[in-house]
């Protein structure tokens, strides 16, 4: 499903206006400069500018030929007659409301949706959303329940129909993976923030459980929210909220070490998860063509061995 020429992928929330607001030009130049820079595989969601994100890319990939495409499922939307200017921080979105629904019923009609809001006749991925999600308010009895009673059957049902090709979750807590490993049907993980220079807590337990059931993994989040990429500056974040003094402190040694091998921190940081066997993918996401530019440099720059030696011993 994924190959060596999906190793960089394109994470596309940027293109709901995540943050700022992001027109319909800038969105198709930074498109154009992803797929100049040879990436091949794009990652979407409902959620992401309450379809926004898929209207645009689905767009942008409609005459193009040899993509790769993932999106969500778990979030429904419906119209909103007074949408506010901004939620759920995009702020571009198209004028909908969101609700979880993990069920059979749910999930298909999920799909259909994003069918029509890509315009694609074609879904190579297909991820459950933020499930199992203390900050979402998933992390609860009754959405696990909707997922392994019925949901379940929708994710075999259309991956035994070929209407997708792959399957797995969209998360960014690692419990969830150790507890659903087995109990669904999983190709692969788009895990954020669990596997970086910063945050290496999928490697004790849910590296070797997915291992041992075929599952491989995308990796997002590289840079824990921005710390990665700003360093241990004054306002630098982490995990979405303003980092703490010991993170800050480790930060710091990193980029120390870093610094001693001639080599930026975001490129030791772009680069770890890609080292790792399980990892098949890193994503990358912005609404920026700078940004885009930069990170594509980074990950593909030349990173001496003795570095990653010290990064993996450095606490």
């Amino acid at each position: 499903m994924l190959t060596q020429e999906h190793r960089l992928a394109f994470g596309c929330g940027g293109l709901g206006g995540l943050y700022r607001p992001v027109g319909e030009a800038e969105a198709e130049a930074v498109l154009e400069a992803a797929w100049d820079a040879g990436i091949r595989y794009f990652d979407t969601a409902p959620h992401y500018g309450h379809g926004m994100s898929e209207h645009r890319l689905g767009r942008f990939l409609r005459d193009r030929e040899g993509w790769r495409l993932s999106t969500k499922v778990g979030r429904l939307l419906t119209p909103e007659a007074d949408p506010p200017k901004v939620v759920n921080g995009f702020h571009s979105a198209l004028p909908f409301r969101q609700h979880f629904d993990f069920t059979y019923d749910g999930i298909m009609r999920s799909v259909e949706d994003s069918h029509q809001r890509l315009g694609l006749n074609r879904i190579d991925i297909l991820y459950v959303h933020d499930i199992g999600d203390p900050g979402a308010g998933t992390d609860t009895a009754e959405h696990r329940a909707q997922l392994l009673d019925s949901g379940v059957r929708a994710l075999e049902a259309l991956k035994a129909s070929g209407t997708i090709g792959a399957v797995g979750l969209g998360v960014n807590t690692v419990e969830i993976c150790e507890e659903l490993i087995g109990r669904m049907p999983m190709d692969l993980i788009l895990l954020a923030g669990r596997y970086t220079l910063l945050d290496r807590s999928a490697t004790a337990r849910l590296f070797p459980l997915a291992e041992a059931h075929g599952v491989r993994f995308v990796i997002g989040g590289v840079f824990n929210s921005g710390i990665l990429a700003t360093g241990p500056v004054e306002g630098a974040h982490y995990n979405y909220a303003p980092a703490p003094p010991e993170v800050l402190a480790r930060t710091a040694r990193l980029e120390a070490i870093c610094a001693a091998h001639g080599v930026p921190l975001a490129s030791a940081a772009l680069q770890y998860p890609d080292r790792h066997p399980l990892v098949v993918s890193t994503l990358i996401g912005t609404g920026k063509v700078s940004s885009l530019t930069r990170n594509v440099a980074q990950f593909s720059a030349e990173l001496p061995d003795a570095l990653w030696s010290e990064l993996e011993s450095a606490t």
